[in-house]
């Protein structure tokens, strides 16, 4: 798990722990949090639900990008919640997230769902927190006192 503001690195410190993982001939699937509610909905209106979540768990390493940048609505919260509980304890998967623990009901829609979650993900886990000023912001000031 790697909590942070926005611009300060999960995502680039996600990509950097996946690359590894595939230097090391583990399957690693990295999507954002908002593909993963995307492709699930869809494989469960038509009916593929679980042949896409057998498919999910092939990978060894799963990086879930975003969790928390877009809200889901209740049924995207459930199958998320699907997704996390079927992948416990079974492979890996790295969450990155801009929100702490305390509003992940805003993402879950429902307190005792994000508690379940939130025990899932953090059972066995390292939790990494970054810091500082976005990069992003701090190159575009940097390219703009440059050019001054």
């Amino acid at each position: 798990m790697i909590r942070g503001e926005i611009g300060t690195g999960k995502t680039h410190l996600a990509n950097a722990i996946g690359f590894a993982c595939c230097q090391r001939g583990l399957r690693v699937l990295f999507m954002t949090a908002a593909d993963l509610t995307t492709n699930l909905l869809e494989s469960r209106s038509v009916d593929r639900l679980s042949r896409k979540l057998d498919q999910l768990a092939r990978y060894d390493l799963v990086i879930l990008d975003e969790l928390g940048y877009v809200p889901f609505d209740r049924a995207g919260a459930d199958l998320n919640f699907m997704f996390i509980t079927r992948s416990y304890e079974r492979r890996s998967v790295i969450v990155t997230t801009n929100l702490p623990f305390p509003r992940w009901n805003e993402v879950f829609q429902d307190a005792t769902a994000a508690a379940a979650v939130i025990d899932r993900v953090v059972h066995h886990s390292t939790i990494l927190e970054t810091k500082g000023k976005s990069v992003r912001l701090q190159a575009a000031e940097d390219a703009r006192a440059a050019g001054e």
